[in-house]
């Protein structure tokens, strides 16, 4: 049976879309500081995981040593790490007894760039190896016949594969902007400090404050679509390139 009390918590579940479209279309001032936080913090760990996680994956697709196997096995394992256990180990590492203490960087923006870092590098690695790789094997003939070097093969593959590279680097900071686990641990969801989107919107909802949650859902939601939608734009590129 429908009882006054589900129309009751239907009205206020309306009113709180109705206020979180308003602080959205408002650019409530809040809501703004948020977002843009979350944005200089993800967009920082994938440029710094990219610079990290594209050289190791170059040089793996295209070196051939004892134990590679190994390697992979641990990259591509390393692409499912848990999100608090990083978390944890960041927080252990920059807590006042850790050995990296004396900074200062706990509950701060830069220890959510170092959590999210840990996270996407390996991500960033073990994706830009199998396009690399692939990559390679098209090319491999034509490399030693120009007597190329490694390093100037690694650029060439670099630069062919930048429309592949560049989806992995999206793949890097949907997981980033997306995250909750590991943000929240090392950086404390301080407010005008450290709250981003996805730990302000699990506070918030606890809080009982829905319209802020919402909102905060929507441009979240309006990022990832964003993100995904840039990447099949750059496949759809990649594939013309490579028909051209």
């Amino acid at each position: 049976m429908f009882f006054p009390e589900h129309l009751e918590n239907l009205h206020s579940i309306g009113e709180a879309f109705a206020l979180a479209l308003q602080l959205v279309l408002s650019g409530d001032p809040d809501l703004l500081e948020i977002v843009a936080l979350s944005l200089r913090v993800s967009l920082t760990a994938t440029a710094v995981a990219c610079l990290i996680g594209l050289p190791i994956g170059a040089l793996v697709a295209i070196s051939r040593f004892r134990g590679r196997t190994i390697v992979l096995v641990v990259m591509n394992a390393l692409m499912g790490l848990p999100p608090v256990v990083v978390g944890l180990l960041v927080y252990l590492h920059l807590s006042r007894s850790g050995p990296l203490g004396f900074l200062g960087l706990l509950y701060t923006p830069t220890a959510m760039i170092i959590a999210q870092t840990i996270l996407i590098a390996p991500i960033v690695a073990a994706l830009s190896r199998q396009v690399l790789e692939d990559l390679h094997a098209e090319y491999a003939e034509q490399f030693r016949s120009l007597c190329l070097t490694r390093g100037q093969a690694v650029a060439a593959l670099l630069w062919d594969a930048r429309y592949s590279l560049l989806t992995v680097g999206l793949a890097g900071f949907g997981r980033a902007v997306a995250e909750v686990g590991a943000v929240i641990i090392v950086g404390g969801n301080i407010d005008h400090l450290t709250r981003v989107m996805t730990t302000a919107i699990a506070l918030e909802t606890s809080k009982g404050d829905l319209a802020l949650a919402l909102a905060l859902g929507v441009v979240l939601l309006a990022i990832s679509l964003s993100v995904n939608a840039a990447v099949q734009t750059l496949r759809l590129t990649a594939t013309r390139q490579a028909y051209v």
